[in-house]
């Protein structure tokens, strides 16, 4: 039994919401660099991406924010927004890998005939 059929789409999001927050930390890391662009990704769409193309897929669906608020020096990041979206996504993560941990239980549970 294949591992996507095992866990479903969970292995899949588990993998977009760890490259999400990367992307994410690196926006807010970045969030005084003149003329940079922060970027995100729908995760919908990152998922559907990923389950199509492999881990490429997420590459393809990453898209520049628009800023709600130009700045002088370029810089589109919102911190606020940013912090946000992280914190958002890291509890999401947590909420995934959760249930993934409580997949990998019940397997094991089985494969040892409790």
């Amino acid at each position: 039994m294949a591992s996507d059929t095992l866990f479903g789409v969970h292995a899949s999001a588990l993998e977009v919401r760890s490259q999400r927050m990367g992307l994410l930390a690196s926006n807010i890391a970045n969030a005084s660099t003149p003329n940079f662009k922060a970027r995100d990704v729908n995760f919908h769409q990152a998922l559907s991406a990923v389950e199509q193309m492999g881990a490429g897929g997420f590459d393809a669906s990453i898209k520049y924010r628009v800023p709600l608020q130009t700045s002088m020096d370029g810089n589109t990041v919102d911190l606020s927004q940013e912090q946000t979206a992280f914190a958002e996504n890291a509890v999401q993560y947590q909420t995934t890998l959760s249930f993934l941990n409580g997949r990998i239980s019940q397997i094991t549970r089985a494969l040892r005939g409790e």
